[in-house]
């Protein structure tokens, strides 16, 4: 790796386990289907697609633009595009025989008008109150699709916080409502729909909501999406797939009063050694990070003092030996010491998703 200044390593045995995991907990009849939107979460939309292809039944991808690099990546099961498509990308989505969401009458009208026709899914709103449907359009919605004999395949909606074994309530009145909503399709004559509810939280919560498939993104990822629930669910054991590191480019050695960085934001009150990374806030590294962030060096945490800059961070290197050259890690473990995404997300006020996919996609993703 001395050829790259930073690299993302993707962890193929860790991928595999979690997906075996993750199957485990479903009926043979319910499928598996990867959510990889977003650059997989960070993870890189090719190298862990590859990765985890064969333990899969489909791919849940953004847009019509991450679908169709799946499918130049010789990727042939189904993909699903969750987020918006537009009447633009409509003729691409059917090239590459990619299935889209309808979640509005205005998408729906021009899928109706325009003569390249995907496959599609319905997404009913059940209660997150963002993309879909509502119930009371759905007999219009079906009268509509059967009228212009559009390839209606699927019905899905999405949970707004199942995310905890405690509190059900919110996430049991969403799936009655979906359910009721699939009622209405099915009177409508659409009786052999796919119909899927489930992210990982809900896969995790309860069977009842895993119906034909769940789409499962942040736990074949080997995260979970919330800290109540790996307290919750002490019985499943997840790995985390993506650990991120760089190199010391530099050592030096400051003197007492000696300011750090921009803004002579710090000031080192003793005799300090000092290490500099050539990552920074370009790379994905948040600035928020700013003199209470940590990095681990020779199985060592070792402090970020000063701003994070754009493409550098400097860190306090006193009690740690090292030189330049030394991998050292911002993400991941070394020795007995990790440091996870959750607990570095948690630091800066955010969550693990968005440090995650924040990470700048174009750092190298490797396959160990």
């Amino acid at each position: 790796m001395s050829k790259l200044k930073t690299w993302v390593e993707i962890n193929r045995k860790a991928a595999e386990h979690n997906a075996d995991t993750i199957k485990s907990l479903l009926e043979p009849k319910t499928k598996l289907w990867a959510v990889v939107k977003s650059n997989a979460y960070g993870h890189g939309l090719k190298t862990f697609s590859e990765i985890i292809n064969s333990k899969v039944d489909g791919f849940c991808v953004d847009s019509v633009t991450e679908g169709s690099k799946l499918r130049k990546n010789k990727i042939k099961k189904p993909i699903l595009v969750l987020g918006p498509t537009f009447a633009s990308s409509l003729k691409l989505a059917a090239e590459d025989n990619l299935i889209i969401t309808i979640s509005n009458w205005d998408i729906l009208k021009a899928l109706a008008k325009n003569k390249h026709q995907p496959a599609i899914h319905l997404k009913i709103d059940s209660g997150m109150h963002r993309q879909g449907f509502y119930n009371s359009e759905l007999a219009a919605v079906s009268r509509f699709i059967k009228s212009k004999k559009l390839d209606l395949q699927g019905a899905y909606t999405h949970f707004a916080s199942a995310k905890d074994l405690n509190y059900p309530t919110y996430t049991e009145n969403q799936f009655a409502a979906f359910q009721k909503g699939l009622e209405i399709l099915k009177r409508s004559g659409f009786k052999n729909l796919k119909r899927h509810a489930s992210a990982t939280g809900a896969t995790l919560i309860n069977p009842k909501y895993h119906l034909d498939f769940v789409r499962v993104g942040i736990g074949l990822y080997g995260l979970w999406p919330s800290k109540e629930l790996t307290i919750q669910r002490p019985d499943i054991k997840l790995k985390p797939v993506l650990s991120w590191h760089t190199i010391v480019s530099e050592v030096k050695n400051l003197k007492s009063g000696d300011f750090v960085g921009y803004d002579l934001a710090e000031r080192v009150r003793k005799p300090t050694k000092m290490a500099i990374l050539p990552i920074g806030y370009w790379h994905g590294f948040p600035r928020t990070l700013s003199g209470i962030g940590e990095v681990l060096i020779n199985g060592k945490m070792a402090k970020v003092i000063g701003r994070v800059s754009m493409d550098l961070i400097a860190i306090n290197a006193d009690n740690i030996r090292c030189k330049a050259g030394d991998r050292a890690t911002l993400i991941g473990k070394q020795k007995k010491e990790q440091l996870f995404a959750f607990d570095v997300a948690q630091k800066i006020g955010t969550i693990h998703y968005e440090l995650l996919t924040r990470i700048n996609p174009l750092i190298e993703r490797v396959a160990i």
